[in-house]
């Protein structure tokens, strides 16, 4: 299942990251977003969500969240 389907304030770990944009691949990374990493969805909001990974903080869209697989 992607972010979008995930339950507020549960840890999940990253299963995969499913894009074909480089760029976009390299944006997560640098994030911490990583096959292992835990990831926590702090909240939902209409255009995307908020995300804690490595003890930070994060908002992404729609987008972003559809592409990470845990």
């Amino acid at each position: 299942m992607n972010l979008l389907e995930v339950s507020e304030g549960q840890e999940y770990i990253i299963k995969s990251i499913e894009t074909c944009d480089e760029e976009l691949n390299a944006f997560l990374f640098s994030l911490g977003c990583y096959s292992g990493e835990a990831i926590t969805v702090i909240a939902f909001r209409k255009g995307g969500c908020t995300v804690s990974v490595k003890n930070a903080r994060y908002s992404i869209d729609n987008q972003l969240a559809k592409a990470i697989i845990v």
